[in-house]
């Protein structure tokens, strides 16, 4: 397993302590970089000190990375949702400041606009709690039915990616009447579908290769005869980005 997939299977609380807990190997490990402690052993620290394995992989997190609630602040918009003020102001909240300072430091007007701030923050985690419990009813829906993988490069997360592999071999088999090799008469108008078959068609293209308009048209021109709109998609989902010049594409990861 990848660090970035331990990072993104651990559940909530093992992110706000930033390590997890492997029953099988008996090890704590950091989900930042992977660094592991091994129960059973001491580990020698700073100034003759020795620690046992969870007292270790606390420090260790500390020294490091310092604390969670920072690194998680730190992450890119696309992980956290949060715009760059609002991960300003959370910021401020952690020090203890009050409306009047955060809105005097950070110059986004008076306190009334950091009030609002505090309300939309409040909505966004009442919102992360019901989709979480959605996720965790889907999953539990039908144990025969696995959902399929969301790819990390995309933009909006919702109920147009709760597909199960059934759903999956529907959708392609409708669109794909010549094998899954082949071409398709025409691009899917609803969202699932058109996911859907967007998740296939990424497969085409070389994770590792960087490539030009050109290429990428010509890797979708079998594919479909509109290529220009499904190759528009395929940036706008987030399963191909692209430089500001638009002369190299490339798999986004």
């Amino acid at each position: 397993m990848s660090g970035r997939d331990l990072f993104w299977d651990a559940d909530t609380d093992d992110l706000k302590k930033g390590y997890t807990f492997n029953q099988t190997t008996e090890e704590f490990t950091c989900l930042i970089c992977r660094k592991s402690f091994q129960i059973g052993l001491i580990f020698p620290w700073t100034d003759g000190l020795y620690m046992e394995a969870e007292r270790a992989i606390k420090q260790h997190i500390i020294d490091e990375h310092g604390s969670m609630l920072d690194y998680l602040l730190s992450m890119n918009k696309k992980y956290t949702g949060l715009t760059d003020v609002q991960r300003k102001i959370l910021m401020s909240f952690k020090s203890g400041q009050s409306d009047k300072e955060i809105a005097k430091q950070l110059d986004v007007g008076s306190t009334s606009t950091i009030r609002t701030h505090r309300f939309k923050l409040k909505e966004k985690e009442k919102q992360a709690k019901v989709f979480l419990a959605i996720m965790e009813m889907l999953k539990k829906a039908d144990q025969k039915d696995d959902l399929v993988q969301i790819h990390k490069g995309a933009t909006q997360v919702d109920e147009r990616y709760a597909i199960t592999t059934k759903e999956r071999e529907k959708v392609l088999s409708t669109y794909f009447k010549k094998g899954l090799d082949g071409p398709i008469t025409h691009f899917p108008s609803k969202e699932k579908r058109k996911i859907i078959v967007l998740q296939h068609i990424i497969r085409k293209f070389d994770p590792e290769r960087v490539y030009t308009e050109m290429e990428v048209n010509e890797v979708l021109k079998p594919v479909i005869d509109d290529y220009v709109t499904v190759r528009r998609y395929l940036i706008e989902y987030g399963f191909l980005d692209r430089n500001k010049e638009c002369s190299e594409y490339w798999v986004k990861k």
